[in-house]
């Protein structure tokens, strides 16, 4: 590898156990800000008026989508805050796009999901062709780092989709589905370690699963009783979420990937 793709490479931060802990927090604060602006802010009336909500907050959080993998990509080193940006403004378009979806396109959860299963699979494929891998420690280079991001945007959607499907459709309720969820990453833990299953799959196929678990956890914080939630404020629950993933960035510093890990 060149130093130049070294210098890349270090914009990605190590699969580190913290990372995996800001990982499930930013998504569950895709969840709860995503909600925040189409529910809360765009929508609070009508389910005409949340349905545009759904499509006002897509634009917006689009935008800040784009702007960030842009920023990201033009950086010339790793930068924690950065990344976790793009992570979860890739969390809350996720969050709105699936529910647009889902709910006013009148899709579904298992035809939303099942697009966006195709989605990303097709995505991680693409890449796999053009560059020979899907495995982070590839992100060397903006080619790389647009597949990469690509993915992880359709991940997100895809892991909102999933977490609705079983909480609502499966009768579950968001402390089941949190459990099957939790319960399917502990699995793909197990086989990163105790198999000879690619790790490049398997770090995908967690990284799709803690969406729907931060999906999930963010729907039990901000819903209401009656459906089950804890209905607390999801202005209060996103920002104690931002302030808790902030906190954690600057108390346990992260390195940037390498072949090393």
């Amino acid at each position: 590898m060149t130093s130049k793709n070294s210098e890349l490479v270090a914009k990605v931060p190590q699969v580190t156990l913290v990372f995996w802990i800001i990982k499930i927090l930013a998504t569950t604060l895709g969840e709860t800000g995503g909600d925040a602006v189409t529910m809360s802010w765009l929508g609070e009336t009508t389910d005409e008026a949340k349905g545009t909500g759904y499509l006002i907050g897509t634009a917006i959080f689009g935008v800040i989508f784009v702007v960030a993998v842009l920023l990201q990509i033009k950086a010339k080193k790793f930068h924690p805050f950065l990344y976790w940006l793009t992570i979860v403004a890739t969390t809350t378009v996720g969050t709105t796009l699936a529910d647009y979806c889902d709910r006013s396109l009148g899709i579904g959860y298992t035809g939303g999901s099942s697009i966006l299963f195709v989605l990303v699979v097709a995505s991680l494929l693409i890449w796999r062709w053009s560059t020979g891998s899907i495995s982070v420690e590839t992100v060397a280079t903006p080619k790389v780092e647009v597949f990469y991001w690509v993915t992880i945007m359709f991940s997100q959607t895809l892991g909102t989709a999933l977490g609705d499907w079983v909480a609502d459709t499966k009768d579950m309720g968001y402390l089941g589905a949190a459990g099957i969820f939790g319960s399917l990453l502990l699995l793909t833990a197990l086989l990163y370690y105790f198999t000879s299953i690619s790790h490049a799959v398997l770090f995908w196929a967690a990284f799709i699963l803690t969406r729907p678990l931060g999906a999930v956890v963010g729907d039990l914080l901000d819903k209401p009783h009656a459906e089950g939630g804890l209905a607390l404020s999801r202005y209060t629950a996103s920002i104690t979420l931002l302030v808790v993933i902030g906190a954690l960035i600057l108390i346990f510093p992260q390195k940037p990937a390498s072949k090393a890990h």
